[in-house]
């Protein structure tokens, strides 16, 4: 791995926790929704922003 600046590190920090709130965000949608079509969409965006929140964790191995 390359070696990141600080101002990439802060970047991808803030990234990280923006993907972590919108996962939580989803997680909590797709529990509290009745409908099962919202329930199937939130939990898709909720599993799509864990794996972005991976990916760019991964950076930083």
């Amino acid at each position: 791995m390359a070696n990141l600046s600080t101002k990439e590190l802060s970047a991808l920090s803030d990234q990280l926790d923006f993907e972590r709130m919108l996962c939580c965000k989803y997680q909590d949608a797709a529990q509290t929704t009745t409908e099962s079509e919202l329930k199937t969409s939130f939990t898709q965006y909720a599993d799509q922003h864990k794996r972005n929140y991976d990916t760019l964790l991964g950076f930083l191995k």
